[in-house]
């Protein structure tokens, strides 16, 4: 046997490691943009945040750490927080980025032509609001730069602020790209970012491959040199493209017997408590839902969400009688009042409620509810549909739509009746999932208009205690959930399948999994 050179030798067992990794990732839906200031959903969010960098930035546990800010202070009142840049920062073409440019993407982000969904969440922000509804000019905003490496935000109220700066949103958007391409300036090669990765190619309905930063301050610590984003809008097929060796990681796991997919993936399949919840969104400025209580919440009573979580979703999901899911420290959920009761007693009552709302086996309700394309959506759509039929003759005509045209008619109230819905925690904080209901902004799906929950919002912002803050969003909670604005399903968990050969990931939270605390062992 000819034995190799020992240089030879090195170098195979060394390719592995010399050539570049690749990771395939499953992520649901085409993202609906990867504009920074305009995502919404969790498809783009994931590629946004392997994309960009914000001041402050999330570690794989989910704690925040430094991002483009080495460090930062706040006044004793809360409401003045001061931003000191990393030295050197650079975008994904070279050029320097520094405070200023961060300020500039800030008034970009909540001009009005940019209509920012998430701008709402940042209502402590000084003149944010009045700003993004064009009353005052972006300048007014509350953020500045004194200098080079320093960005400095005045709020109104105390607000946990460095959580919100992890939000796309407060990403940094390169305005030349803007201003030259305008809205493509998303496409690949006309994308300049600042985060781990830059945008490589980007195939509809298909894939999206992100690259190495070669400019990012911390690229000797990103392991993974590329990774492709999946369209898997099915998760049935998503899971069996895990299974043949085509994906690493995948976006969710489809329900199945949950005691079969730990016997196929063992201690690949992940599931973890997660801060989210579902819940059917009622159209309350349109019939046959606007002005009847009494229909709201025969519908809401006729769903069994034992069954839904047992038998549907299967993955420990706990059965929701709220807005809020449990896990945030110091703030204790409230819901509906009629949770305490039997499911049977529920059902006699929905049934009680329909016929005083006008409705019956003989002149039944006849109502859509849409969803977006999305097996494990689909199925609880179906599921909901018997529950009405069976416990109250409701005729339910299912509307399954790709996640952009889903969510341009969910966001407009006009063809909308019951929808799919729900809220994935931004921050680990209630107000995030309640702020939406207090305006008539675009996530304000249902279209609730209620002054008594505005009032308790508005004492909540006010409070001079955490206790008391928390006190006044149970409150306004309390409201919603009286008012059968939503119909709440449950509240998720976490569920991805990871190879074996993956290291890094850990469960959080808030389900966020950056690419670059990842590793692909050969």
């Amino acid at each position: 046997m000819t034995r190799l050179p020992a240089l030879l030798l090195w170098l195979c067992s060394s390719a592995a490691f010399a050539f570049p990794v690749q990771l395939e990732r499953g992520n649901g839906p085409e993202p609906a943009t990867l504009d920074a200031h305009r995502c919404q959903e969790v498809a783009c969010g994931n590629v946004l945040r392997d994309l960009y960098e914000g001041l402050v930035t999330e570690d794989a546990a989910g704690a925040l750490i430094p991002g483009m800010a080495e460090r930062w202070t706040v006044s004793g009142d809360g409401r003045a927080w001061t931003f000191t840049l990393r030295d050197g920062l650079r975008w994904s073409n070279g050029e320097a980025l520094d405070a200023g440019q961060v300020v500039a993407s800030f008034r970009r982000a909540f001009a009005p032509a940019t209509a920012a969904p998430f701008g709402e969440l940042f209502d402590a922000l000084h003149n944010a609001r009045r700003v993004q509804a064009g009353e005052v000019p972006p300048t007014a905003l509350g953020v500045a730069a004194p200098d080079a490496r320093t960005v400095v935000f005045t709020l109104d109220r105390s607000a946990p602020l460095p959580a919100l700066l992890t939000l796309p949103i407060a990403f940094p958007v390169y305005l030349p790209a803007v201003e030259r391409f305008g809205t493509q300036h998303t496409r690949p090669g006309q994308l300049v970012s600042n985060g781990a990765y830059r945008l490589a190619a980007w195939t509809p309905q298909a894939n999206l491959v992100v690259e190495r930063n070669a400019y990012f301050h911390s690229r000797r610590d990103v392991a993974i040199n590329r990774v492709r984003f999946h369209v898997t809008e099915d998760a049935a097929a998503e899971l069996q493209r895990f299974a043949a060796g085509d994906l690493h990681l995948t976006e969710v796991v489809p329900p199945q017997p949950l005691d079969a997919l730990r016997a196929r993936f063992g201690t690949q399949l992940r599931i973890s408590p997660y801060l989210g919840a579902f819940w059917l969104g009622m159209n309350l400025t349109q019939p046959p839902l606007r002005d009847n209580p009494q229909l709201r919440r025969a519908l809401a009573l006729a769903v069994d969400r034992d069954k839904l979580t047992r038998h549907i979703t299967g993955f420990g999901e706990q059965p929701a009688f709220g807005i809020v899911p449990p896990g945030i420290a110091g703030y204790s959920p409230a819901a509906t009042p009629w949770s305490v009761l039997p499911q049977a007693q529920r059902e006699a009552r929905a049934r009680a409620l329909y016929r005083a709302a006008g409705y019956s086996r003989r002149h039944p309700l006849v109502i859509e509810l849409r969803y977006n394309t999305s097996t494990p959506h689909r199925r609880m759509a179906l599921a909901v549909a018997a529950m009405w039929r069976e416990v109250l003759g409701v005729q339910v005509r299912l509307r399954n739509e790709e996640w952009k045209v889903f969510v341009g008619n969910r966001k407009q109230r006009v063809i909308t009746q019951v929808f799919r819905g729900g809220w994935i925690a931004d921050v680990p904080d209630a107000r995030n999932f309640l702020a939406a209901f207090g305006n008539d902004g675009p996530l304000n799906w249902s279209g609730y208009d209620d002054a008594g929950f505005r009032e308790r919002l508005a004492k909540a912002d006010a409070a001079a205690t955490e206790a008391a803050r928390n006190a006044w969003l149970r409150a306004a909670e309390q409201r919603v959930l009286n008012d059968d604005a939503v119909l709440p399903l449950y509240f998720y968990t976490s569920k991805h399948l990871v190879d074996a050969r993956l290291s890094g990931y850990e469960a959080n939270a808030l389900d966020r999994h950056a690419s670059r605390w990842l590793r692909l062992l050969p």
